[in-house]
């Protein structure tokens, strides 16, 4: 099995962003080989701001937006839990993070992930022992 990898709201927002075709071009390849190979890690989380995010700003059509939902699901999807949102809150005094990037580290240690993408992770390398990688 493939090891598993995170994949932030912000690869996928990317991948849909016609603004910046390299960027796009990037993010739908790195999204294409984590489908292909597997271990393509996600939340609830990741999908609500994906779908707002694309409805908002890059003002996709509600029928783009659920397609890209649907497809979404084809990647492991960790549920928000409570013990998951209090986890989430003590990353986020630990590390001086956003609570949103605090709960997509959340999610991707309760799905044991070894790697997590993302644009917006920057201020270290790892968080919880968990690498930061921006693929894009």
């Amino acid at each position: 099995m493939a090891d598993k990898i995170f994949i932030d709201a912000d690869i996928f927002v990317a991948a849909n962003d016609k603004s910046n075709f390299s960027k796009q071009t990037k993010a739908i390849n790195v999204i294409k080989q984590l489908m292909k190979k597997g271990g393509g890690v996600i939340s609830t989380q990741v999908m609500q701001e994906y779908a707002q995010t694309a409805s908002e700003r890059l003002r996709q059509k509600q029928s783009a937006v659920l397609r890209q939902l649907k497809i979404l699901e084809s990647f492991e999807v960790i549920n928000q839990t409570p013990s998951q949102v209090q986890r989430a809150f003590e990353l986020m005094h630990l590390y001086e993070i956003s609570f949103a990037d605090a709960q997509v580290i959340s999610a991707a240690e309760q799905a044991n992930c070894l790697e997590i993408y993302s644009q917006s992770l920057k201020t270290q390398p790892f968080y919880s022992g968990i690498k930061i990688s921006n693929p894009i």
